[in-house]
């Protein structure tokens, strides 16, 4: 079966190149081209790997009818993560947002708690704090923000957020291009 040039079409209008497709799935931007060009089949698994970065699955690619794009998302659509040692939850609030220019999340940090240090990157950050306070990382640099502030930053050092050891918090964070 011939999908070579419908994950082509798929992938140049989400913006991405076939270097920035093949890391987000972990596969070599060779293999990319080459399935592009129907030169090679992927597994069913790498397939959904590849659909899934670009913000579809097998039922939406293969269908006639595409689906409606989703406008409004409920909690059980959200996807989160727990991470017992750093006490933080993140919770990706728009599911595939990794296929978006941009990708919010809510993140809960307990008492103390905090993110893991994000190396530089590509990209700017924003964040709303709803509840708490918190100790933005930035290299060498620290600046608080609390309930009702927000943050703003380029991705060119190394980050992270610390929350208040006595109250936790609760962020927005929208990052762009995706990174979480």
């Amino acid at each position: 079966m011939k999908i070579g040039n419908k994950l082509k079409e798929l992938r140049i209008q989400k913006g991405l190149t076939q270097e920035e497709l093949a890391s987000r799935c972990e596969l070599s931007k060779g293999f990319i081209s080459q399935l592009e060009r129907d030169l090679t089949s992927p597994s069913i698994a790498t397939l959904m790997d590849i659909l899934q970065c670009l913000g579809t699955d097998l039922q939406e690619f293969f269908s006639e009818n595409p689906q409606e794009e989703q406008i409004v998302f409920h909690e059980t659509d959200y996807f989160e993560k727990i991470d017992d040692e750093l006490g933080n939850k993140i919770e990706w609030i728009i599911p595939n947002a990794q296929k978006n220019i941009m990708e919010p999340i809510r993140l809960t940090l307990e008492p103390g708690g905090s993110t893991y240090p994000d190396n530089p990157h590509e990209g700017e950050e924003f964040g709303y704090v709803l509840a708490g306070s918190i100790i933005i990382t930035l290299g060498k640099k620290t600046i608080r923000a609390k309930k009702g502030e927000t943050f703003y930053f380029t991705s060119n050092t190394t980050h992270y957020i610390t929350a208040n050891k006595k109250t936790g918090a609760v962020i927005l964070w929208v990052s762009s291009p995706p990174s979480f």
